[in-house]
């Protein structure tokens, strides 16, 4: 990666600390130095450790997956439920027997769950060989805190979070080639009850459209096929900035860019989304026919509390809008089972929009308390295994609505892009424009590449060929 692979506008200060960075750790360890990033969560975490990875190999670390071969190691985390702060503290606590092997290692905890003063602080008294803790608005400064610590820094901690301009001209190392992301905006101002978002991303702040055509002019010129934009509630960029361009006005700016390749995007909320943001979806032939619309709950009584700022009434009348507008579109949500103070009755008007709506999948969670957030002092009086019975039942529903809905997609054609290697020898599969996964007879060189796919049977797979 050269420094003519990205904008350096806001990058030189950093650009400078990671070639002193570069001489210190090759002067250190005596050969190129390794790191190794772990990342925990949602995509835009994903975004972020890409991110993480370009100023690494910027400062001259080769990049491993096996933490026992680093000399630099970073977990990038994820607050939104217990259980990914759990696996974290395990994790982070396998790398105490490394750092008794060489002392040299680098440790470092980034991302939502580092934000919290609470984490840091038990970080700072029970794990003393972690050596940094950062915090989601201070990432992009990882060579000045690198080049810190190799030069006999004590540890650093730094959770600034000031709701400033978003850095730009951080280099990138994409995962993949032919599918990435691209986050279009940070932070979230919607302050759910259940939701530490705000409290660990900051408000809302959303990239320059220019920044973002550039990032999406340079991913097609390297081959991305497949590009998902990226924000806390996409539906939101651009409120409050002078540029006055909204979401539905950036899509149709990506759309017009030269290139074979389909936009996706997420995450959206009720909120914000617009019978113009359905139409843009509608007239963008790049754009996915794929809306991922959280709903969290069928109950008005509990989307008040949640403070989601819609209701049920709302809800449907933007789904059916949808479904009119845009030919085979799949919709997809989130749900929340067991939110404090529901009921069984609340909890059926959720089972009743799920069997209104046929989602095409669910992204389904028992409730699980934030410290900080509003709802993590709600009263609590259902078990947590009459939740697990209420989660059950979801998704039986949803089940019932795929094993119904799915073999009507049989006889049908759809342009597909090849991403992964099928589940049979000699199998490709794909995704069409919504989120129904195929595969087809292919070859490996198919990877990466739009195929026209027949759908032929449906056996709990959706297969088909190439025509």
């Amino acid at each position: 990666m050269t420094k003519a692979d990205f904008n350096t506008d806001n990058y030189a200060e950093q650009s400078a600390y990671a070639d002193r960075v570069k001489t210190l750790a090759l002067k250190k360890y005596g050969k190129q130095p390794a790191a190794c990033v772990v990342t925990f969560g949602c995509q835009q975490n994903v975004s972020d450790s890409e991110r993480l990875k370009g100023m690494l190999v910027n400062m001259g670390y080769s990049l491993t997956d096996k933490e026992e071969e680093a000399q630099f190691i970073i977990f990038n985390t994820c607050a939104v439920r217990e259980h990914a702060e759990d696996r974290v503290y395990g994790n982070v606590g396998a790398t105490k027997a490394l750092k008794r092997k060489n002392p040299d290692i680098i440790v470092a905890v980034c991302g939502c769950m580092a934000q919290r003063q609470s984490v840091a602080d038990k970080i700072k008294q029970s794990y003393p060989y972690v050596d940094m803790v950062l915090g989601t608005q201070v990432q992009h400064r990882l060579p000045e805190f690198i080049y810190r610590r190799l030069s006999g820094s004590g540890r650093i901690f730094d959770l600034t979070l000031e709701n400033g301009e978003i850095p730009e001209g951080v280099p990138i190392k994409r995962d993949g080639t032919f599918k990435g992301w691209l986050p279009i905006m940070y932070g979230c101002n919607n302050f759910c009850t259940y939701c530490i978002v705000p409290y660990v991303r900051g408000r809302e702040r959303s990239r320059a459209p220019e920044q973002i055509i550039n990032e999406a002019k340079q991913m097609i010129a390297s081959g991305c096929k497949d590009i998902t934009l990226l924000g806390q509630n996409v539906n939101s960029y651009g409120k409050g900035e002078e540029h006055g361009l909204n979401f539905s006005g950036l899509l149709r700016k990506i759309n017009e860019l030269d290139g074979d390749f389909r936009i996706r995007f997420m995450t959206s909320h009720p909120r914000d989304c617009t019978k113009e943001l359905i139409d843009t979806v509608r007239d963008c032939e790049k754009v996915s026919s794929h809306l991922h619309l959280p709903f969290q709950s069928g109950s008005d009584r509990i989307l008040k509390i949640m403070n989601r700022h819609y209701d049920r009434k709302r809800y449907l009348e933007l789904v059916n809008y949808a479904k009119e507008q845009i030919p085979d579109l799949a919709l997809t949500t989130d749900i929340i089972v067991g939110f404090p103070g529901e009921t069984y009755e609340d909890f059926k008007e959720t089972l009743s929009l799920v069997k209104e709506v046929e989602f095409s999948s669910l992204f389904t969670f028992i409730y699980s308390p934030r410290e900080g957030t509003p709802a993590a002092a709600m009263d609590d009086p259902v078990s947590r295994e009459e939740k697990g019975k209420w989660f059950s039942e979801l998704l039986k529903v949803q089940e019932e609505i795929a094993e119904k809905n799915e073999p009507k997609l049989v006889g049908k054609t759809y342009r597909v892009l090849c991403d992964a290697v099928g589940s049979e020898d000699g199998y490709m599969s794909g995704r069409n424009s919504g989120t129904a996964v195929i595969e087809f007879p292919g070859e490996k060189d198919l990877l990466g590449s739009f195929v026209t796919v027949k759908t032929e049977e449906y056996s709990g797979v959706l297969k088909g060929k190439i025509i």
